[in-house]
């Protein structure tokens, strides 16, 4: 999996397309990625009886499929793909448009 936690992405497809935010949680069984504030569902929650949940409904962030999102690349401030190359006996990812490490 070319994504990893803290990776600034932008939805390329969907409801959300367009919006940009930073990945949480990456799922490499399922190959989706959860991110913060994007792909948002309402869930219905029940009260509960110690008072910590006032109960209603509440916004939940779902998985993103990784085909739908594309790293994006602070030097060049455009979406990019991930490519790799070693650099010093390490592999190292970088942006395939601007040549930068990411």
């Amino acid at each position: 999996m070319r994504f990893k936690i803290g990776d600034e992405i932008l939805v390329t497809s969907g409801k959300d397309k367009g919006k940009r935010g930073k990945i949480e949680r990456v799922y490499q069984a399922d190959a989706k990625v959860l991110v913060a504030g994007v792909n948002l569902f309402k869930k219905m929650v029940r009260q509960t009886s110690d008072r910590t949940n006032t109960g209603g409904l509440v916004l939940v962030a779902r998985p993103l499929p990784v085909g739908n999102v594309a790293v994006f690349c602070k030097k060049c401030d455009k979406p990019t793909r991930i490519g790799y190359r070693l650099e010093k006996d390490k592999k190292v990812r970088f942006c395939r448009k601007c040549g930068e490490n990411l």
